[in-house]
């Protein structure tokens, strides 16, 4: 049957259920950072990262328009992607509060390409900004990953609102 045939009595569901839908795909949780025009880092808790090509290495994140950052993202050229480690639940939570300095008192280095990289985490990245796309109350920001450090380690997980870790080995 063609998608025609319901002509204009489409509708998408409500935004309750769209989450509650969302929240049953697992993601890890990452901090998405950037340096302002003086310098100065900023970040915020991401789970909306995902890989989009290998060749070129190109990776993605999703943020709202409502985000008090985002303006600071749109005038970067760059930015940092910190996969947290599940004994990171601190910063993920620290990360995700607004209306303080998220980065007061956390320890991070200067990448390569100027991005704020928090030490510890399962990966560090460094993406240069190829695209960005406003869709709906988001921009989606592509960027080809320039540098990548690797630890082992678990991830920190989340699923159905709550933060979970992976059981066994």
């Amino acid at each position: 049957m063609s998608s025609e045939a319901f002509g204009d009595s489409i509708s998408p569901v409500a935004s309750e259920d769209f989450r509650r839908a969302c929240g049953r795909f697992t993601t890890g949780i990452s901090i998405a950072t950037v340096l302002d025009a003086q310098g100065a880092p900023h970040g915020l808790t991401v789970s909306s990262f995902t890989s989009v090509s290998l060749d070129p290495p190109l990776v993605s994140i999703c943020l709202g328009h409502a985000v008090t950052l985002i303006e600071t993202f749109r005038a970067a050229s760059f930015f940092g992607i910190n996969v947290l480690a599940e004994e990171q639940r601190h910063l993920s939570e620290r990360f995700a509060r607004r209306g303080h300095d998220r980065f007061d008192g956390v320890d991070w280095r200067r990448g390569q390409y100027g991005v704020p990289l928090i030490p510890g985490v399962l990966a560090a990245m460094e993406c240069k900004v190829e695209r960005r796309v406003a869709v709906g109350d988001h921009d989606i920001f592509v960027g080809l990953m320039m540098y990548a450090q690797i630890a082992e380690g678990k991830p920190l997980l989340h699923f159905a609102s709550g933060y979970r870790r992976l059981a066994g080995k």
